[in-house]
């Protein structure tokens, strides 16, 4: 049986969705974007703190499951601008050690929920 992941330190779903589901051992999370679930406004003050944002609801998500960022196992960037990369990489990079970093895929997409520059999810393993 699944189990559904919420906490209120990340942004509440807005449609048939949730933050994350638990299987077993495994926990798949939705995208999250940087919207500050304190005042449900998006976080675009630059990339840096658009990703920042990003990571630190993606943080709450983990947290809420009982895990960190060293259980994730796998994530999905996506970007609209690859000239952006290196920018959101530095950031994303700061929650990860680069011997145990997950697998991950990054994309570069025409448009994204709210006309953010970057959507991220996780696949994470106890």
């Amino acid at each position: 049986m699944k189990k559904i992941i919420f906490t209120e330190k990340a942004p509440a779903p807005i449609g048939p969705y949730n933050q994350a589901v638990l299987k077993g051992n495994t926990l798949y999370t939705s995208g999250q974007i940087a919207l500050d679930p304190d005042t449900g406004n998006l976080v675009m003050d630059s990339i840096e703190a658009e990703t920042q944002q990003v990571m630190k609801n993606m943080e709450a998500v983990l947290e809420a499951a009982g895990m960190t960022f060293e259980n994730v196992v796998k994530t999905t960037i996506f970007i609209m601008d690859m000239n952006d990369f290196a920018r959101i990489n530095t950031i994303y990079a700061s929650y990860f050690n680069e011997k145990t970093a997950p697998a991950r895929e990054t994309v570069q997409v025409a448009c994204l929920p709210k006309n953010v520059n970057v959507e991220i999810s996780m696949i994470a393993i106890l």
